[in-house]
């Protein structure tokens, strides 16, 4: 019973969940630049959020709204 368990989540992931990274796979070998497009939109969606994330520090570090005092924790 176990073993027919974990088969079927071996295939689960085998067939469906990571069967698209296996036509990239076989993309990869016909054009490089579409194989990695998912890598260049990531990379794309990281820059991003990493900008919009230095933008909200800089407005809430224009606004003096943290606590920049030495002993601001207790345990200091």
């Amino acid at each position: 019973m176990w073993k027919n368990i974990w088969e079927s989540i071996a295939n689960l992931f085998e067939t469906i969940l990571l069967g698209p990274f296996r036509g990239v796979a076989k993309l990869e070998l016909e054009n490089w630049w579409l194989a990695n497009s998912v890598s260049w939109i990531f990379i794309v969606i990281g820059l991003v959020a990493f900008i919009y994330w230095m933008g909200q520090l800089k407005k809430f570090n224009d606004n003096n709204e943290e606590d920049k005092s030495i002993s601001s924790h207790s345990y200091l």
